[in-house]
């Protein structure tokens, strides 16, 4: 750089020159931005949209295997031919078969469906020719997670329950943030016509017979119109049944003549389907309602009209008695996500401004802190328009910014504070302005796009992970980039206006003092008058610290910043001169390739545990029980109800960080979220669901996971597993093993005695080892003898016809009620349907192929029975068969070190041809998103040092910032080791890749005013230790003002601001989700800048120092070589002094 007189940077210039224009923006981003921020949708975590379709076939009559052979793979091997697919996976079982495909990220998810449909319709001519129905193609919505359970319970039956849950399923499904409210553990209303079998064979009649005749009655006709009179009348015949008793009336003849009453042959009666699953809230019977929010909307306002909708109902519409319980309230733990990170925010705004106003004074310090509300009013304005919502993930993304934002806006008063002061009298304070602005304006930008640069590659982190964590490079983004604005065009117009120069600050006038304690108290007076307390108190408050600060604290910040910061300065000095001094700077710089060495040799030796996502403190906990395939609901929920009273005893009575226990029975009993509909009969889930954490005084969730698997390890022949929710995007099990090939029977061969090797190794931390392999489901085989079947005219769809509608029976018709309709079903009586034996006695009526007749033949003449046990279904993934095993990770271990375990016992295990065992799961998440942040490192420090060279033209120079990058790994580790905490993959890598970025921008302001200096004149060694002195102002400031901006969060330290004012209770706790969470990231930043600080202002210097001497020694050694070959000339190059 050559230029010692800077230009004028014009928007700056500009804005100052137009001040009332500024202030009138800053008054729109102001509102627009309150604007946005109350509108914006809230939620806990991003939606994350992963285009998944699903393709489901019904094939009646076919096995598992079957399913797999005739279903299954013919439509798996056109589907692969379609772009974007990540996976395929899909599930066979009785009768049925389920593909789901998910794609790639970046794919749209109706263009995901157009190719599967293209695809599923290839496949039409390979499946069999008897498939009555096509394959259907749907979408799969993985954000349908409800938002809430509303429980209803009370003195009443479960119909009556149902019916009040009806009353606020219409209500709720109406609201515009709503798609659906879904009713479970209620009865379903149900007319039966129940047969007895042996009274309908005595009258030579059939299930046909009644069928028909149902049907032919339960109808109204309409006549047409006939004009009479000049009147026109319409015809209508009405044959519907008003009354369930009527139905017993009707009167048929049978298929041999026989005049039939149907109540002589069946019961009728009004009473329900069969009870399929069962619900209970803290042990009493409940009707359940999961409420589905609708994608993109405010959670925060569907949650509040909920409750004003039951909150009317309770109190106008539903007796006393009925008790209507909310659990699982997403909204709850958003809003209290969101509460903790604003007031963190908060915390961090105040360390901030403290910082500021130790170096630049209280009126300094709080225009140069406005930066941070400005630049988030701006991202405000900006996120809807992009489709982002307020969640956790752009709350942390601003806690981050927070001391970056103002990194900008310091350096420019700052640098027009020293120009002002070198130049009195000869500037005034609007063209210092201009000229600071313009002077940094290249450093800074060239900072802020090093401190994005790590971010640009984040935004590109593919699958789930990447979706998830989007949000927050983007955001910051956004906000560095709006901090830019902040710091060019307003902050110099207030510097210009408002910003107190030299010791302005120093003059107390006391009659200006009191008068303004006297407005301000007044005002506050006013606030409790018209029941504002909150405000009115926070003006007491401040009138409070107004005084200290006048009397006491102005003192303070005067003696920090006249003498302290000076003799700091000089001190600073002195260390770089004796820094720069001789060999040690080479000694220095040796030394920190030694403690980079040592670092990387301690973390093998220390070995700290290493996780993918941070682990947490449940809010909810989970006990999923299965039983064999086959059990019945009612052996399933007494089992159950086993397992509840062993939990209730581990919580113990009334526990009050307990909010609620909630039993699911077959249906809503899913390890998955997002499935809440399927029954599974041999099923159940308990889920225990816990207070806030700030209301549960310190105490552990965490500790009952162990209690309760003690608990329940004395019951038998069940499955259970016990799971928590947990932080961040959905990501695989912990452990889970895959054993994939084509033959079946080799692979449950493989995977049998894998798992009993993986039970008897007994790996420390690992429990709850299970298959999803399941052979023992029972059948009975009902076999025709065709032969036999085709003498009498007898087709095997008339044997299959005849079972089924004795046993599941048929809806033959509705029967009407106001608005609502309620299925007419036909079948046998329970002790027919529920007996093998008795079933095989059922008649089957057909007709004579000699005689003509209609005659009747026991089922058990042309068919056998024989009882089986087939496979419960068979998986499928990426067109393999497939059998996992997994198991749960027992607190104080990490599933790293349990996998890694299991792959020597892999390696170990015989190889069996065509059967591949390999370890899935979380692990194969961490490993990609370990991949992807290698990968984004890298991008980011070639990113940071084409900037870098862009910016200076100088390869050393570049040299010189770029070993500060990679010497703050240093701290970074050395700090997880020290206080012995876990790195997190993920949030830990994260912080890594950001402190990249971060470190770099105040070694190019050092860097860059080094040179100025020098090319001022100032010989290099006393340019060093200058830019040094001069620039250690802004480098405290920007690295303390980041560090204290993350402290809060990195401690989790929390005080409710709203409720300090208003009930004089700040509820202060520390520690939470949001810190469990965050707490790697905001840690490695904090680490890394810290130590970072030290090389800054330090080893820049050296690093600087050595550069230049290394030059000078090339430029000697090639004079020497142009001298030895001839060139004299060159030999007259004057010789630089050692220290110059």
């Amino acid at each position: 750089m050559k230029n010692t007189e800077f230009k004028e940077f014009k928007p700056t210039s500009w804005a100052i020159d137009n001040r009332a224009s500024i202030y009138v923006l800053v008054f729109i981003i102001a509102i627009f931005g309150i604007i946005n921020y109350n509108t914006i949708p809230k939620e806990q975590f991003p939606e994350i949209v992963i285009p998944t379709i699903m393709v489901s076939t019904i094939y009646p009559g076919a096995s598992p295997e079957d399913m797999q052979n005739l279903i299954t793979r013919p439509i798996e091997k056109n589907i692969k031919s379609a772009s974007g697919i990540k996976k395929i996976s899909s599930d066979n079982i009785q009768d049925f078969s389920m593909i789901v495909v998910e794609f790639n990220t970046g794919i749209e998810q109706s263009d995901a469906k157009q190719r599967i449909k293209d695809a599923v319709d290839k496949s039409k001519s390979d499946l069999p020719n008897d498939l009555k129905t096509d394959p259907s193609v749907l979408e799969i919505d993985l954000s349908q997670i409800p938002i809430m359970s509303i429980n209803i319970s009370g003195d009443y039956n479960l119909d009556r329950l149902k019916k009040f849950g009806e009353v606020i399923q219409d209500k709720v499904e109406a609201m515009p943030e709503i798609t659906r409210v879904d009713i479970v553990g209620a009865l379903e209303r149900e007319i039966q016509i129940n047969v007895d079998m042996y009274k309908l064979h005595a009258a030579s009649a059939t299930l046909t017979d009644i069928e028909r005749a149902i049907m032919s009655e339960n109808m109204n006709i309409s006549g047409g119109t006939i004009d009479m009179g000049g009147m026109s009348y319409s015809i209508r015949t009405n044959g519907e049944f008003k009354e369930v008793d009527k139905i017993g009336d009707i009167i048929f003849k049978s298929g041999s003549g026989a005049i039939v009453k149907l109540s002589d042959v069946a019961v009728i009666e009004d009473g329900f389907k069969k009870q399929e699953s069962y619900s209970r809230f803290n042990g009493k019977n409940v009707v359940t309602l999961n409420v589905i929010k609708k994608s993109g909307k405010n959670l925060l306002d569907a949650s509040e009209e909920i409750n004003k909708v039951l909150a009317e109902l309770k109190k106008d519409v539903f007796p006393k008695d009925v008790q209507v319980e909310i659990t699982g309230n997403q909204a709850r733990f958003t809003n209290s996500t969101l509460k903790d990170l604003n007031n963190t925010i908060i915390i961090g705004f105040i360390l901030v401004v403290i910082v500021l106003m130790f170096f630049m004074g209280v009126t300094n310090a709080f225009f140069v802190a406005l930066s941070v509300p400005l630049s988030m009013a701006l991202a405000y304005i900006v996120m809807p328009n992009i489709g982002f919502t307020m969640n956790m993930l752009v709350m942390f993304a601003f806690i981050f910014a927070l001391g970056i934002v103002v990194d900008d806006a310091i350096v420019v008063i700052e640098n027009t504070h020293r120009i002002f002061k070198e130049n009195k009298g000869r500037l005034d304070i609007k063209k210092s302005a201009k000229l600071a602005a313009g002077e940094v304006f290249v450093p800074i930008l060239s900072g802020t796009l090093t401190t994005l640069a790590p971010f640009f590659p984040l935004a590109f982190w593919p699958g789930v992970v990447g979706k998830f964590m989007f949000f927050i490079p983007v955001t910051l983004i956004i906000t560095l980039f709006a901090s830019l604005i902040v710091a060019y065009i307003i902050n110099p117009v207030f510097a210009v206006q408002f910003m107190k120069h030299d010791d302005e600050e120093q003059t107390v006038n006391r009659r200006k003092l009191w008068r303004n304690v006297i407005i301000i108290f007044t005002i506050g007076v006013l606030m409790w008058l018209i029941s504002w307390r909150g405000f009115g108190n926070f003006l007491f408050v401040m009138d409070l610290l107004y005084i200290t600060y006048t009397f006491w604290g102005h003192k303070m910040l005067s003696t920090f910043q006249y003498k302290t910061l000076p003799r700091i300065m000089n001190r600073y000095e002195r260390l770089l001169a004796w820094a720069i001094r001789g060999r040690r700077p080479f000694q220095l710089f040796w030394g920190m390739i030694v403690l980079l060495f040592f670092t990387v040799v301690l973390i093998g030796v220390v070995k700290p545990k290493v996780i993918f996502f941070p682990d947490n403190e449940p809010n909810s906990v989970w006990v999923l029980m299965e039983m064999p395939i086959g059990t019945n609901v009612n052996t399933t929920d007494s089992i159950t109800r086993v397992i509840e009273g062993k939990v209730n005893n581990v919580l113990g009575n009334n526990n009050p960080i307990v909010e609620s226990i909630i039993t699911n029975v077959a249906k809503g009993a899913s390890d998955s979220p997002f499935d809440n509909t399927t029954v599974k009969s041999h099923k159940s889930k308990i889920s225990i669901n816990f207070v806030e954490f700030s209301n549960r005084n310190g105490a552990s969730t965490g500790v009952y996971i162990e209690k309760i698997r003690e608990a329940l390890q004395d019951i038998k022949g069940v499955r259970i597993s016990v799971e928590k929710n947990k932080m961040g995007p959905p990501t695989g099990k912990p452990v889970n093993i895959e054993i994939t090939g084509e033959d079946l029977d080799k692979i449950i061969k493989v995977a049998s005695e894998f798992q009993h090797q993986l039970e008897a190794n007994k790996i420390p931390g690992l429990e709850e080892i299970r298959s999803d392999f399941n052979m023992g489901k029972p059948e009975i085989i009902v076999q025709v003898d065709r032969e036999k079947a085709n003498r009498q005219g007898i087709t095997t769809a008339q044997v299959g016809s005849e079972i089924r509608t004795a046993i599941l029976g048929k809806e033959v018709s509705k029967f009407r009620e106001n608005e609502d309709q309620y299925p007419i079903q036909l079948r046998y009586q329970e002790n027919i349907r529920e007996n093998i034996d008795r079933l095989m006695d059922a008649k089957i009526v057909y007709r004579d192929m000699n005689s003509g007749l209609l005659r009747q033949i026991a089922l058990s003449t042309v068919a056998d029975k024989k009882y089986i046990n087939n496979y419960g279904g068979i998986k499928r993934l990426n067109l393999k068969t497939v059998i996992s095993i997994s198991g749960n990770v027992k607190t104080g271990y990490t599933a790293n070190e349990i996998v890694a375990k299991i792959n020597t016992l892999i390696e170990k295990f015989p190889k069996t041809d065509g059967v591949e065992i390999i370890t899935t799961g979380e692990q194969q998440d961490q490993k990609e998103s370990m991949g992807f942040l290698m990968k984004a490192m890298l991008l980011a420090v070639l990113l940071i040092v084409f900037i870098l060279i862009a910016q200076f033209n100088s390869f050393s120079r570049m040299a010189v910032i770029i070993t500060e990058v990679v010497f703050s790994l240093i701290g970074v580790l050395l700090g997880f080791m020290i206080f012995n905490m876990s790195i997190s993959i993920a949030m830990t890598g994260i912080g890594i890749v950001a402190l990249a970025g971060i470190v770099v921008r105040n070694g190019i302001l050092l860097v860059e005013f080094t040179d100025v200096l020098k090319a001022k004149g100032m010989p290099t060694r006393k340019a060093i230790i200058q830019a040094g002195k001069i620039r250690i102002t802004p480098v405290l400031l920007t690295a303390a003002t980041t560090i204290l901006g993350l402290i809060p969060l990195a401690l989790g330290i929390s005080i409710d601001f709203v409720s300090l004012f208003t009930d004089f209770d700040p509820q202060f706790h520390m520690g939470g989700d949001n810190v469990m969470f965050f707490g790697p990231l905001a840690w490695a930043i904090v680490f890394g800048l810290t130590f970072a600080t030290f090389l800054t202002l330090v080893m820049i210097p050296v690093m600087y120092y050595i550069a230049y001497v290394m030059k000078l020694k090339f430029k000697r050694k090639t004079r020497s070589h142009f001298v030895d070959k001839g060139r004299p000339e060159l030999g007259h190059m004057p010789v630089i002094p050692k220290h110059s």
